[in-house]
């Protein structure tokens, strides 16, 4: 029985490794099939693009079988391929290289979603590591491009197959990490607890974290500064194209006669937009872009002879000679940029509404700028060497920006106005802050409050204290009045009692009305200010908790009972029935004792005549208080004494 039950636990152990390693399986299986899905989604895509101009062409020199190895030699220089056209007037082989980086958007927003999406687990498959991910997505990706490379051989537009095979990966690569890291959740911290003196990896710190931020920061300002630059960028070449809009018209319908030739013209244009924009760029930073082997184009003048070949983009293209004041105004371009890295560095650095403690010092916040630049001259050279490349033999063999020149040129006109710029402004907000209340809304005192005001505060407190001693009747009135006077005072030099100062101010103008001649205009006739001012005010006095109408009903009750018992002369008698006894038996009997020592003896007929009276007789109820008593609690009955008499 002991050796069943352990073949059934180890069958169990079995089965479930199985299963995990079969889910695993699927799971890579999966990530494989995502890339090379995406690769075939970006062929088809300019596949369509191409079969559709070549349904549409008048003139097609080629079957459909060219026009798909067209397709496939467009889709390797989306990768940066170099590809090459045999067929020239000259019968020189032509190079093409210039990528345009619209149509390699295509394939690196394919890849990218690939491999982010690959980390996402379908139900029931285990998770993938980042490299397995990364791996399997590339290799769909390659299985699919290298066949095209070997497909694409002999067309009109050929490529070098060798170089092709070994250039093709650095695009998905690049593009699936990308995709990977993402998916992580940007993890800095392998890299940055790894730097020499920053503590040891698997214990994470405060520290740690704030490198983090910091890098974090850095790479949002250069990726925002870069924008920035290419955005200017693309003003420039369209201001330009307006500007030379008869001589684009000109070029665009000199290329093509039928609508399709146009249509591909345009969609040519377009694709090559955003390589204008870096060109752009190159040109507002400084080293401007190549027209040829033997012309540069700058903002201060363009020099040599441009080899320009018809294309409408290239209308844009400032004429010869020295530079005006329309091309200098480029410069805007990268001080805009260099502004826009400052300010995204100083959100963080120096928050406008945060506490003082929270900002960041000068130093790490002119250090998180420069970082920034530095990222931003790196990403502008690089898409400085994509966007250019040779078009041709001869002169034509350079085109477009040099990359080194253009990142130098970025760094510097980056990195010189954007760490001055963050720190102006860090130090203007550090300077309002420090200009503001020192106290908060709750009434603490501020830690960067100055000995001076805190003590300020405490003689607001103790005049305060004095003042409310002297209202509840401990003062003399030449006391309270100066009291008040120095709180009133006191509280118009401290400029962080600005919530309170209202409701104390209508406290005291209440108080004082009161304290005056006893009108609505009193208070006028108070002691005034040592400084000639107007005369102080008095703290108001709150009202008891009690009702009006509960205290007014128990005075006019009280009042009413001492009325009826002196005028009763003490407790009622007792008096026989009416018809017995004689007409004096009034007068011949006695009075009841009082049981009460505070009530007055009733004055009979029987007192003592040389008995002194008393010195201090109480007053009579006055006539008034009566209606008041039988309003409140209605009509009083009448005394039985005075039936009596």
């Amino acid at each position: 029985m002991c050796a069943v039950t352990q073949v059934s636990e180890r069958g169990t152990t079995l089965s479930s490794a199985s299963a995990t390693d079969a889910g695993r399986a699927a799971a890579l299986t999966a990530a494989f099939l995502r890339g090379a899905f995406a690769a075939a989604l970006g062929l088809g895509s300019l596949a369509a693009l191409v079969i559709a101009a070549w349904i549409s062409s008048p003139y097609p020199d080629s079957g459909a079988g060219g026009a798909l190895r067209i397709a496939g030699a467009l889709w390797l220089l989306a990768h940066g391929a170099e590809l090459v056209r045999p067929d020239t007037l000259s019968g020189v082989p032509a190079p093409v290289g210039v990528v345009p980086l619209l149509v390699m958007a295509l394939p690196v927003c394919l890849v990218y979603r690939s491999a982010r999406d690959a980390l996402e687990p379908d139900e029931g498959r285990p998770q993938l590591t980042a490299l397995g991910a990364l791996c399997t997505v590339v290799g769909g990706y390659l299985l699919v491009g290298w066949s095209v490379v070997l497909y694409a051989r002999g067309g009109a537009l050929s490529t070098n197959t060798f170089r092709t095979a070994l250039e093709l990966p650095l695009v998905p690569l690049l593009s699936a990490a990308a995709g990977v890291w993402v998916a992580n959740g940007l993890p800095l911290g392998p890299l940055l607890d790894r730097l020499p003196g920053r503590g040891r990896p698997d214990k994470p710190t405060a520290a740690t974290a704030g490198r983090r931020r910091r890098a974090l920061v850095a790479m949002r300002s250069a990726t925002a500064g870069t924008a920035a630059l290419l955005g200017g960028g693309v003003l420039l070449v369209v201001c330009s194209l307006l500007w030379h809009a008869d001589t684009a018209q000109e070029t665009f319908l000199q290329l093509a006669a039928a609508w399709s030739g146009r249509i591909a013209v345009l969609l040519l244009s377009v694709a090559l937009l955003p390589n204008a924009a870096v060109w752009g760029a190159s040109y507002a930073l400084g080293p401007g872009f190549a027209i040829g082997t033997s012309a540069t184009v700058t903002p201060l003048a363009v020099t040599g002879s441009p080899a320009l070949p018809p294309f409408p983009l290239l209308a844009a293209v400032p004429a010869e000679g020295p530079g005006m004041v329309v091309t200098w105004a480029a410069g805007v371009v990268p001080v805009a940029a260099a502004l826009v890295i400052a300010w995204f560095t100083v959100q963080v650095a120096a928050p406008p509404y945060a506490e003082r403690d929270e900002a960041w010092g000068a130093g790490d916040t002119a250090l998180v700028a420069a970082l920034a630049g530095a990222g931003c001259a790196v990403l502008t050279a690089v898409l400085a060497a994509v966007a250019g490349g040779p078009m041709g033999t001869g002169r034509l063999a350079e085109f477009g920006p040099v990359w080194w020149l253009t990142g130098a040129a970025a760094l510097v006109w980056t990195v010189g106005i954007a760490v001055p710029a963050a720190l102006t402004v860090r130090a203007w907000r550090l300077w309002k802050r420090r200009g503001t209340a020192v106290v908060d809304a709750a009434g603490e005192p501020d830690e960067s409050a100055s000995v001076a005001e805190m003590a300020e505060m405490g003689a607001v407190a103790e005049a305060g204290a004095a003042g409310e001693s002297a209202a509840s009747g401990d003062a003399p009135p030449d006391a309270l009045a100066d009291e008040t006077a120095t709180k009133g005072a006191r509280r118009r030099r401290a400029p962080w009692r600005r919530g309170a100062g209202t409701a104390e101010q209508a406290a005291d103008e209440g108080s004082e009305h009161e304290k005056g001649d006893g009108t609505a205009g009193g208070g006028a006739e108070g002691p005034p200010t040592p400084d000639g001012a107007a005369p102080a005010q008095e703290p108001y006095d709150f009202l008891p908790m009690d009702a009006w109408h509960d205290r007014d009903a128990r005075e006019t009750r009280e009042t009413r009972r001492a009325a009826i018992k002196q005028a009763s002369g003490g407790p009622m008698v007792d008096f026989p029935p009416d018809g017995d006894g004689d007409a004096d038996g009034d007068a011949k009997r006695e009075p009841r004792t009082d049981p009460d020592p505070d009530s007055e003896p009733h004055a009979g007929p029987d007192a003592d005549p040389d008995a002194d009276p008393d010195p201090n007789p109480e007053p009579e109820p006055s006539s008034e208080s009566a209606p008041d008593s039988e309003s409140v609690d209605g009509p009083s009955p009448e005394p039985e004494t005075e039936k009596a008499d």
